[in-house]
């Protein structure tokens, strides 16, 4: 006789790809005609912008750019000028054919910089960047579950707390502000660069919402009515909120990446710097759920075989932040800093005899007035290592975010140092055994010669083995035993036979 199991659907979210990938991208840039001949070139910044996202079914594509920033020191010795360009990028992954559309997330790095003159009317620029790009689709997993079962049956039941996917989507808002510059601050001739970093400081599920909170920092390059070179910083917070699919239990949690989508300052005439910015913040929820699988099934009066399956589950197993201060020295003169930047690349992950760790790549810019009192710009590499258990069974997805705007001190050379968010995730496709179908023997009568009652060792195997190839049941070895839990391996039990 054949029992088939009952099919229940757990649901959630299977990821189809999760990869860092870089493009890097050059452009020419011309000189507006008002503008002076350049003279040299003294340094390149930029600001990525997520523009649109595209799922295919078997892959997805993210589209932006990077607004560029190009510092140049005239040819006829006036003030520094700068001129500004678009950069487009677009980047394809692919994936296996997916049976619905899903959800895509995407985040955007600066790696880097630069730019040359190629005649006194062109620039050549050149901007490397690095994108996270994530899909994730809805998926049912089936889950066997038995129905009505013979009394001589054991099942092996096991309920495991898995912490899955439920849900992914996106909130778009706008970030805005009216920013005065301080009194002690000279005033504002021309905006030389900007660039703004979203921060998420809090994020949660309540009930069947996600609810996030967070700082948009804004950082400004001016040039002042006296012609000298001036920084400014800013913040502007932000708290929004989405509604879900459904409601989740208290246990339920969030991860909200944003993404910069655009961005637009202007100075007023009153010293004033006017913000705008488009943002969207991308969400998962995580739910726990408890999974009840039968990994096993006997019958002491009987002959029983069990098919089975092995069930697999995206499992988020840890999600964890380390703060990181790196760390790098530009071997330079200098009598002042004027402006620093700091492009974190995509972290790698190493593993060894004691253990693993994650090394954070990254590069400082600084922009600096040599001791005659001319800018200069130099860019100096660093790198920062974290310890992290690793293991192979486990996948980690690591990416780093620079926190607020880094520091720098003039001594016999300069000294930088920045912030840094490491954001790891361990996830693993966890399989489970899962019987999905019993066939059953005929009963049979038990020998009267047998023994009711035998003594044994527990053994490796635990009471449920014990029970299964002594013809005995697990509750009966209990109570014969009076045992609350596993006995040890070479503990003496009294096993009454069926």
């Amino acid at each position: 006789m054949e029992l088939q199991f009952n099919q229940t659907a757990c649901q959630c979210l299977r990821q189809a790809v999760w990869e860092v990938k870089e493009q890097e991208q050059t452009q020419e840039v011309r000189l507006p005609d008002a503008m002076p001949d350049i003279g040299k070139v003294l340094g390149a910044w930029g600001q990525p912008l997520i523009r649109s996202k595209e799922w295919r079914g078997d892959g997805m594509t993210v589209s932006g750019g990077v607004m560029v920033w190009i510092l140049y020191a005239p040819e006829d010795g006036t003030s520094c000028r700068s001129v500004d360009a678009w950069i487009p990028f677009q980047i394809r992954w692919d994936f296996p054919q997916t049976q619905h559309d899903g959800s895509i997330r995407a985040a955007c790095q600066l790696r880097s910089a630069d730019a040359r003159s190629t005649s006194a009317r062109k620039l050549m620029a050149r901007v490397n960047v690095s994108v996270m790009g994530e899909a994730v689709e809805p998926w049912e997993a089936e889950i066997s579950t038995p129905g009505e079962i013979p009394g001589d049956v054991e099942l092996l039941k096991k309920t495991y707390p898995i912490t899955l996917p439920r849900e992914a989507g996106e909130k778009a808002f706008v970030v805005e502000e009216e920013a005065q510059l301080p009194a002690s601050a000279p005033a504002v001739e021309k905006i030389l660069r900007y660039c703004l970093q979203p921060e998420i400081i809090d994020q949660k599920v309540m009930a069947g919402k996600v609810v996030f909170r967070g700082e948009a920092a804004a950082h400004v390059l001016y040039r002042a009515q006296d012609e000298s070179l001036q920084t400014w910083d800013f913040r502007v917070p932000f708290s929004q909120y989405t509604d879900l699919e459904r409601e989740y239990s208290p246990e339920a949690t969030a991860k909200v990446t944003p993404a910069l989508t655009s961005l637009e300052l202007e100075a007023g005439e009153e010293g004033q710097l006017r913000l705008k910015a488009g943002v969207t913040g991308q969400y998962t929820v995580y739910d726990r759920q408890m999974v009840e699988i039968v990994e096993d099934a006997y019958s002491p009066r009987r002959p029983v075989t069990a098919q089975t399956q092995t069930l697999t589950l995206p499992a988020l197993l840890e999600s964890r932040t380390e703060d990181c201060r790196c760390e790098g020295r530009m071997d330079t003169e200098a009598s002042q800093i004027v402006d620093m930047a700091y492009y974190p690349e995509t972290p790698r992950l190493h593993s060894g005899e004691n253990g693993g760790e994650v090394e954070l790549p990254g590069t400082f810019q600084a922009l600096y007035l040599d001791p005659e009192g001319n800018p200069r710009c130099g860019t100096v590499h660093s790198e920062t290592r974290v310890p992290f258990p690793l293991d192979r069974d486990c996948r980690v997805e690591a990416v780093a975010w620079p926190s607020g705007w880094p520091q720098g001190t003039v001594s016999g050379g300069i000294d930088l140092r920045a912030e840094a968010v490491l954001e790891l995730d361990t996830k693993a496709q966890q399989g489970f055994p899962m019987v999905t179908s019993l066939e059953l023997g005929e009963v049979v009568d038990p020998d009267p010669a047998r023994p009711s009652l035998i003594l044994c060792r527990a053994g490796e195997g635990g009471l449920w083995e014990l029970a299964k190839r002594s013809g005995a049941t697990v509750e009966a070895i209990r109570k014969a035993n009076h045992l609350t839990d596993e006995p040890l391996v070479d503990q003496l039990l009294l096993v009454p036979v069926m």
